[in-house]
């Protein structure tokens, strides 16, 4: 089950059938199963606190995600800053949907395996990314 949560009055996801459709197929082309995925959308400070409750880092980011998967199903909580997305968005000079997609997608490739700790993961993630914001058409 994918769920859309908000902690924050002045934002949420329209066509929420097409995100999840997209999930479905992002996590079925890779063999997987979806589980139990949360979205929680929220401001800057929110994550802010999370960041530094849960993983003792002091620093403003565009997605926490936490990865309960088991086995083939993919289950997890991705916290998304909308406030770092939409100045990602305008740094980039991306439109705000695109680079909302790129940080969803971001976080489930990780509950993939997927990291982006030396520069061979990072060139890898990114072309996954890519793939699947091509695939989808932000």
């Amino acid at each position: 089950m994918i769920k859309f949560f908000y902690k924050i009055s002045d934002f949420q996801i329209k066509k929420k059938s097409f995100f999840i459709k997209e999930i479905c197929i992002l996590l079925n082309n890779e063999g997987m199963y979806v589980g139990n995925i949360n979205y929680i959308f929220c401001h800057d400070n929110f994550v802010l606190d999370m960041n530094k409750k849960y993983l003792k880092k002091n620093f403003y980011t565009d997605v926490l995600a936490f990865n309960y998967s088991i086995s083939k199903y993919i289950s997890g909580d991705i916290f998304i800053s909308v406030d770092r997305v939409y100045d990602n968005a305008k740094q980039w000079n991306q439109f705000f949907m695109y680079e909302l997609k790129r940080v969803m997608i971001h976080a489930l490739l990780h509950f993939l395996g997927y990291n982006d700790h030396n520069d061979i993961d990072k060139k890898i993630m990114k072309q996954k990314e890519e793939f699947y914001l091509n695939l989808f058409q932000y």
